[in-house]
């Protein structure tokens, strides 16, 4: 594709896709936290799990920044673009849910497994080899498929924007990622988390006010309103009440919404990127961390998606919007034609920005997530169980490089045999979902059992599989459609299968009867375990000091924990923080508030819309983006603002290293506090 054609020039696709400026700036923030604060990434204790103990702003805006991908952005905005406003509902909802719940395994994991690497490793711990290789299926392949996902999403916009070229963005999307986080480890995807999330809001917010209020196309809800009654009068929306965009009864809306909901399961119960989070974070505030990154992510699809997808819809036959087809829609392009038509040029170069950060710092965090388990649960568990530190860290560094390469070409596979983002994004759940129960009892649930968790995946793996295949020949009268795709480098069956009902059936198959095995089996054959073994693993000998013997502060000659920093702990903070009281109240309140948070979001509030058949009148849809608007101003007060204030101290300390620097150049460096005689 010419530049001519594109809205922006290649060099603008190439400079993003590198990315190699933004790795220096996020290399300089590593090499002064290395010099202004206890906390340096040459420590495998840090490189994995940032010691530990970062507070609850800053892992809030490390779950909304890595659950944040390519379909975020893109997919919610197709599906606004196709059902209407009930599209971004059942997206932002239907992902949201997962991660309030995950407050639950995250309170359990720190009380059960609270020195563990990777979840597989409570797993291997629990139920053994077997065990723990099948569910490291599930888990690797639900990093290739996420992974997968924002290569797609992130490559396909890029060259549509700008021209480049789809193979070359399929790899150098990763490339500059992986060069930071192999720098500076997760304390560096944290603070890459949080650069971006903070650039993410001012770019939608820029996008809202721009498409609801000083827009010369739009300007306001009244007028959106109007053009999307105009819209739906010459094109219905087939299984919408009256064909409309503004409503929530929307069959395939709903549809589509289950199938979100299922597929998330998967895609957050069984992927290390949140897991490591939980395991990085405070236990005192792991579920405070959750809910507010739950809550503060719902307002980015949601809003973004009813701006930019419905903006897409009112704004067809407008000079300045591009026709799309059912194969742009399902790559998600909406968003990036609607940012064309209002903004030209700057819209279209602001979204590229905006693709840039969900990509980047989502695969960041699946860079360090996988290298935590094929290092952890690989290499040191099969291949070299006495491996030394220095070891670890070399191994935790070439898998960051070789994954970064992995998903290149796993990006560029399914490109090329005509997989899209869109396609993935509902077909996840196939896969995947019958691991979601077996995952999560493993690590909450005394009574489960080990034989049921392990047949209940398999056999949800293959129910699932069974149930998309039949579905797809039912519904094309007998046939399933078999295109073989052949090279001297890859065979690959591409299965016609891609409507909404075949998608649905595979996805209740496979979560479903995985998880029927699963309660059946662990009732019928409860195990009584103690979880001793799983509190054991890579416990330390000096529990006074557990959760920071291996950050570098505490490899010096003094061994004393750092007092100046409020990052740290003291032998006192950290019988708090582990205190098994605590963790299950934590853990009660986690359920109680996720659940309850549930059923508002899935039940209480979309059910009876839908069932009402509401056509919104105008005053209607401006409060529904009011709505919006409001949430995510709250939202980037609390994944914004919130680190900041709690990082005061830190920050403090960092300023002034840096300014004994400027005018005492050299004695700026952290310098361990001298002991206190007693």
């Amino acid at each position: 594709m010419s530049s001519a054609s594109t809205i922006l020039p290649q060099g603008a696709g190439y400079g993003v896709g590198i990315g190699l400026f933004f790795s220096a700036f996020m290399i300089g923030l590593t090499a002064i936290q290395a010099r202004y604060t206890p906390f340096s990434p040459r420590s495998s204790e840090e490189f994995s799990s940032a010691s530990r103990n970062v507070k609850p702003g800053l892992i809030a805006a490390g779950i909304v920044s890595a659950w944040t991908w390519a379909a975020t952005l893109l997919q919610s905005s197709a599906v606004a673009y196709k059902y209407g406003i009930s599209g971004p509902w059942w997206y932002g909802a239907g992902a949201t849910i997962q991660v309030l719940l995950f407050a639950m395994i995250a309170a359990k994991l720190k009380l059960n497994a609270p020195y563990a690497h990777t979840w597989l490793e409570v797993v291997g711990a629990r139920w053994g080899k077997t065990a723990h290789l099948v569910f490291m299926f599930f888990g690797l392949a639900t990093n290739i498929i996420v992974s997968s996902m924002l290569i797609l999403g992130g490559s396909a916009t890029v060259t549509d924007l700008t021209g480049m070229s789809t193979i070359a963005a399929c790899f150098l999307i990763p490339l500059g990622v992986a060069i930071y986080v192999v720098v500076g480890g997760m304390r560096s995807t944290l603070l890459c988390d949080y650069t971006h999330t903070t650039v993410l809001f001012a770019i939608i917010l820029v996008f809202v006010f721009t498409v609801y209020s000083s827009s010369d196309k739009i300007g306001s809800p009244a007028k959106m309103h109007e053009l999307l009654v105009a819209a739906a009068a010459a094109a219905p929306v087939e299984g919408n009440a009256h064909g409309s965009y503004i409503t929530m009864r929307s069959k395939n809306g709903l549809i589509f919404g289950v199938i979100n909901i299922i597929g998330n399961f998967a895609t957050v119960f069984q992927d290390q990127a949140y897991f490591q989070r939980a395991i990085a974070s405070r236990p005192s505030s792991t579920v405070k961390a959750y809910l507010l990154g739950g809550l503060a992510w719902f307002a980015i699809p949601f809003t973004l998606a009813t701006t930019l997808g419905l903006a897409a819809v009112a704004l067809r036959g407008d000079p300045a919007m591009r026709t799309l087809s059912a194969a742009d829609v399902s790559a998600g392009l909406p968003a990036a034609a609607a940012a064309s038509a209002l903004l030209g040029k700057a819209g279209a170069a602001a979204l590229l920005v905006l693709l840039f950060l969900a990509v980047t710092s989502a695969t960041s965090a699946e860079l360090i997530a996988v290298s935590s388990l094929l290092t952890y649960d690989v290499y040191k568990t099969y291949i070299n169980p006495e491996a030394t530190e220095a070891q670890i860290m070399r191994v935790s560094h070439l898998m960051v490089a070789f994954y970064a390469l992995a998903i290149g070409l796993a990006g560029l596979i399914f490109f090329y045999i005509g997989v899209s983002m869109g396609w993935l994004y509902t077909f996840m759940g196939v896969i995947l979902g019958s691991g979601v129960a077996p995952i999560a009892v493993s690590i909450t649930w005394s009574r489960a059992n080990k034989t049921g968790c392990i047949v209940g995946a398999v056999a949800g793996f293959a129910a699932g599989i069974v149930a998309w295949l039949v579905t797809t020949s039912t519904l094309n009268g007998g046939v399933i459609d078999v295109t073989v795709i052949f090279s001297p480098v890859v065979l690959v069956l591409l299965i016609a299968g891609a409507g909404d009902l075949e998608m649905l059936a595979g996805n209740l198959a496979s979560i479903g009867v995985g998880a029927i095995i699963v309660a059946i089996s662990s009732y019928l054959w409860p195990e009584n375990y103690d979880f001793e073994s799983t509190r054991a693993i890579n416990k330390p000998t000096d529990n006074a000091n557990a959760l920071v013997e291996d950050s570098a502060s505490l490899e010096k000659k003094d061994q004393t924990p750092p007092l100046a920093v409020t990052d740290s702990f003291d032998a006192a903070e950290l019988k708090d923080e582990l205190d098994p009281v605590a963790l299950e109240k934590a853990f009660r309140f986690a359920a109680w508030s996720s659940l309850g948070l549930l059923l508002v979001l899935i039940i209480l509030i979309p059910l009876p819309l839908f069932f009402a058949s509401t056509i919104y009148g105008k005053g209607g849809y401006t409060a529904w983006v009011a709505i919006g608007i409001v949430w995510t101003l709250l939202s980037a007060f609390t994944v914004v603002l919130y680190p900041l204030w709690e990082s005061r101290a830190a920050l403090t300390l960092i300023g002034r290293g840096i300014l004994k620097d400027v005018f005492m150049r050299g004695s700026g460096k952290y310098a361990e506090p001298s002991r206190v005689a007693a």
